[in-house]
Order: C-alpha cells, then sequence, then structure tokens
C-alpha cells in the first residue's frame, strides 16, 4: 500500500521527522487560502499515488494566493503523465500547498528490506535529489547502507555513523541521526516495506527538513494496521489497482505495453525479467495466485487489457493449485466480454495445461502459444512491437 506525499508526511511526522509546513486542498480557492497563510512563497505538489511529479510538471512554485490560484486551476484540469502511471495518466484531485524553503544542501535516507541478508537495510547519501537512482548506479560509493537486525532495531552508533556519512557536523548531525532513527523506528513498527525521504534539505537557517517522502508498507500487514486500510471508495486509489484488489488480486502498472497475467508472485517477477531481457518493458504486475476462481481470471484479463498502452498480453501460467482449464475459462470468457483485439501469448505448464490448450483451441481465439517462458517473452515483445488494439 502507497500512500499520497501528504499522507507519508503525516506518518513520518510522528516519529519526529521535521516536515514542512502545509495544507491540502481540493480546490482552487482554498489553494489561494493556504498560499496567503503559509506566507505567500508556496509549492504546490500533485497528490498522485505515482513518483516522478516534478518532471511531469505536478508541482508547481507559486508567488501569492492568484498565482497560487491560477497554478491549481491548472493541475486540477490535467491528468499528470508519469513514467509510473501510463499513458493515460491520472487525475488530480487534491494538491498538497507548501511553504517554499531555500536550502543550502540535499540528502537522501531510506529505508528497504534487503532480501538476501534477511535485514532491513537503511541507507543514506550525501547526494539526494532527483538523481538518486543514477547515482546508485553510476558512484554507489556514495551511497551508505547500514543494517538492521528487526529483533534489535537500530543501534545509536549506526545512526550517528550514516549521519556522519552524509558530511554533516554539529547539530545538523545530530538531528540527521534523528531523523534516520525515526526512520528505523517508522519502518518497523508500521510494516513497511519502503520508506524514503528525498530530498531531505539542509535549509539556509540550519534546519533538516523531509521536502518530499514516500512510504509503502507491506499489503500483508494491513490487519494489523486498521487505520491505514483505504475505503473501497477511496478517491485517490489507482482505479485499475482497486478493482485488483475486489476480486482478491495483485496489481501494480508498471507503465510499459505488455500486459501480464501470472500466478505466484515470484513467477509473476521472473516473467517481467524475461519480457525485459527480450527487449520489451511489462506493463503490470498481475499475480492471480493459487486458489484464483474463473471469474477472477475473467477479471483479471479485463483490467489488464483495460491499460491503453498494452499492445500485447503475456499469459504466463505454472498450474499447481490452480488448474489451467480454469485459467483458459477465464480467459475465454474475458476476450468474449471485452471484444478486445490485443494479440496475446498463452504458456500453460503443470496442472490440466494440456485440457486447457485443448479449450483455447478450440474457442477460436487467435493466440500464439509458447513452450518455455524465454519463447512467451520473445513472441510477446514481437506482438507488442507489431501489434495493434483495436
Amino acid at each position: 500500500m502507497k500512500f499520497l506525499e501528504h499522507r507519508a508526511k503525516e506518518i513520518l511526522f510522528r516519529y519526529g521527522i521535521p516536515i514542512p509546513k502545509g495544507e491540502v486542498v481540493e480546490t482552487a480557492a482554498r489553494a489561494a487560502a493556504a498560499a496567503e497563510s503559509l506566507g505567500n512563497r508556496v509549492v504546490l505538489k500533485a497528490q498522485i499515488p505515482a513518483g516522478g511529479r516534478g518532471r511531469a510538471g505536478g508541482i508547481k512554485f507559486a508567488l501569492g494566493p492568484e498565482d497560487a490560484r491560477a497554478k491549481a486551476e491548472a493541475l486540477f484540469k490535467t491528468r499528470l503523465i508519469t513514467p509510473q502511471t501510463g499513458k493515460q495518466g491520472l487525475p488530480i484531485r487534491s494538491i498538497l500547498v507548501e511553504e517554499a524553503v531555500s536550502f543550502r544542501s540535499e540528502f537522501y535516507i531510506g529505508a528497504a528490506v534487503d532480501r538476501s541478508q534477511g535485514r532491513i537495510v537503511l541507507l543514506a547519501s550525501p547526494r539526494g535529489g532527483i538523481e538518486i537512482e543514477e547515482t546508485a548506479r553510476t558512484k554507489p560509493d556514495a551511497v551508505f547502507r547500514e543494517e538492521i537486525d528487526p529483533f534489535v532495531g537500530l543501534l545509536p552508533y549506526q545512526a550517528r555513523r550514516l549521519a556522519f556519512a552524509l558530511g554533516l557536523t554539529g547539530e545538523s548531525q545530530t538531528q540527521a541521526a534523528a531523523i534516520i532513527t525515526g526512520v528505523a523506528r517508522a519502518f518497523l513498527q508500521n510494516d513497511a516495506s519502503v520508506i524514503e525521504i528525498n530530498p531531505l534539505a539542509l535549509t539556509d537557517e540550519g534546519r533538516l527538513l523531509a521536502l518530499d517522502a514516500k512510504v509503502v508498507l507491506d499489503d500483508n500487514a494491513l490487519f494489523r494496521h486498521p487505520d491505514f486500510r483505504p475505503p473501497a471508495d477511496d478517491p485517490d486509489a489507482d482505479p485499475a489497482e482497486a478493482a485488483a484488489a475486489r476480486v482478491g488480486l495483485n496489481y501494480v502498472r508498471l507503465g510499459g505495453d505488455i500486459g501480464c497475467l501470472v500466478n505466484g508472485a515470484g513467477l509473476a517477477m521472473a516473467t517481467a525479467d524475461q519480457i525485459q531481457a527480450a527487449g520489451g518493458r511489462p506493463a503490470d504486475f498481475l499475480d492471480i495466485g493459487g486458489g484464483v476462481s474463473e471469474d477472477a481470471v475473467r477479471e483479471g484479463f479485463k483490467i489488464v487489457v483495460s491499460d491503453p498502452g498494452v499492445r500485447a498480453v503475456l499469459i504466463n501460467v505454472f498450474g499447481g493449485i490452480v488448474r489451467c482449464d480454469l485459467v483458459a475459462r477465464g480467459l475465454i470468457g474475458a476476450t468474449k466480454e471485452t471484444g478486445a483485439r490485443v494479440p496475446f501469448v498463452v504458456r500453460f505448464q503443470g496442472t490440466n495445461a494440456a485440457e486447457g490448450r485443448a479449450l483455447l483451441a478450440a474457442s477460436g481465439l487467435a493466440y500464439e502459444p509458447a513452450e518455455t517462458m524465454g519463447e512467451a517473452a520473445k513472441k510477446a515483445v514481437a506482438a507488442a512491437r507489431g501489434g495493434s488494439r483495436s
């Protein structure tokens, strides 16, 4: 579960992490009033469940209430398109209006699960900002890390060591250590999978402020955090992800052009890797799981092809608990209901694979069969390059 920026900041603020003064608004008039109360120089930040907002034009600076009103009106009329939204973009329903902050340095603080070590890892870099991914790739020695034992937590010396690695001294170093400690506590106590502060800014007055924040919680732990569970009609949720959740499926939009319908999270990730190795880009992560019903398969396929950026679909099912013939029936039903003409590739292995193939063959649907994942990925990439929607 990924929070919008203002919710992420609210969570971190509970753990002593300083954030700019701000207000979430849903109208241009409220944006103008917020600008007036915050001191006129403000930042307007579109609140959508996707990254890359700044480069996409979703973050605007405003001088005074009327400027804030005009820019808010323009944002509310925009469907923001980022690498994470797909080509159709997402509507902007709320804007975070914050005080504009002058700063002299940007840092990065993050926490994630290192599955290879079975530990949580705290990351820190003195090179924060929008290029942090490039920094991590080209200058890995500029990203410092500390592993955390989940049963012990972050130790004080580890927080101090990361703060020192940021190049801070004196009171700023003390502030940074407290913020790093707060990130670790927030991660552990809320069953997070990712927390990021980027940038953590050192202001001209010598304060450290979290100018942007990302918090993602493990959906499997939401039963322990009922206050975080979104309402069924959450207006900020991705419509496709919400539709998938209603039928018990795990769907994440990835922004490529090859839709994926796979059973099992590990197989879904391997399928995405195979698509990329073949020169393509997966459009989504859709795990139908093991105990899926025919209706859920039908709804899952409809969700995948509802993405206008999808040019081909790869169905990769290794039957165990789930039967390939059940999946085939769901696919046949979905194509009849939607009338979609997106080319798709099917790889069935395991339980009732032969029966599933026979059902598809008898249905008259035009599809490409495949025996291996590599073959399926190559065929899907070829179909996406030459295919068209109708």
